[in-house]
């Protein structure tokens, strides 16, 4: 059995599938599908992803075929049930924007929340503004995941948090990704029905994740 062949055990056993896949661990469209076709198995950076997210998974197993398919500490869990995580939480704005927690510049968490069942996420911020109400609302809080900025890792329709420069300004912002009718460029759509859908080039996106969470909150007290 090849890598990837390995790798098809592991995803039916979990129940997921080959967009979960990609989106989750970051890897470009069509990738898992292309190495069942062709002729070479996955590379390394591609292993390193999946197993970057995957923690189940058991390397040795994956690579060489030996061993159980999962590590022993996850070994004992339901399937479907991911280890609790302790996500930081930051304010976006007082850390200079989605990038600067994407990047080196290790901003300082305000503080740490946990979710059960929830899959490997990178960092969770508050919401500004009231485009996405009522579904998210200002002062919910989001959990995200990185994706790379490029077309080919958007889950268009789904909701993303992304940072964007545009007619010399900067902006940190929660939408819905859509396709855009303009070539080259992405269209951004608001829950909100006062906001108007608005086109942006996307090449004008430095950092996106898409959202795998939300907290909200019914009381002010």
């Amino acid at each position: 059995m090849r890598i990837i062949d390995r790798l098809d055990v592991y995803i039916r056993e979990k129940g997921i599938n080959d967009n979960q896949v990609t989106v989750n661990a970051g890897l470009s469209v069509g990738l898992l599908n292309n190495a069942r076709k062709g002729s070479s198995d996955i590379g390394k950076k591609t292993i390193e992803k999946i197993l970057s997210f995957y923690q189940d998974l058991n390397r040795v197993w994956l690579i060489t075929g030996e061993g159980p398919m999962l590590k022993k500490d996850f070994s004992e869990e339901p399937t479907g049930n991911q280890p609790v995580q302790k996500i930081p939480l930051f304010d976006a704005v007082a850390t200079g924007g989605l990038l600067a927690s994407f990047q080196d510049q290790k901003p300082v968490p305000l503080d740490y929340i946990s979710l059960p069942d929830l899959p490997a996420v990178d960092g969770a911020v508050y919401v500004r503004g009231d485009s996405m109400a009522p579904l998210i609302k200002s002062g919910d809080i989001i959990v995200y995941k990185h994706v790379v900025p490029s077309e080919d890792n958007i889950l268009w329709g789904q909701i993303y948090l992304l940072s964007y420069s545009f007619d010399q300004d900067s902006y940190t912002t929660v939408k819905y990704l859509r396709k855009s009718p303009v070539k080259g460029y992405v269209r951004l759509t608001s829950e909100n029905v006062n906001f108007d859908p608005q086109d942006i080039p996307s090449s004008s996106i430095t950092a996106i994740a898409l959202v795998k969470a939300s907290i909200t909150f019914h009381t002010i007290e």
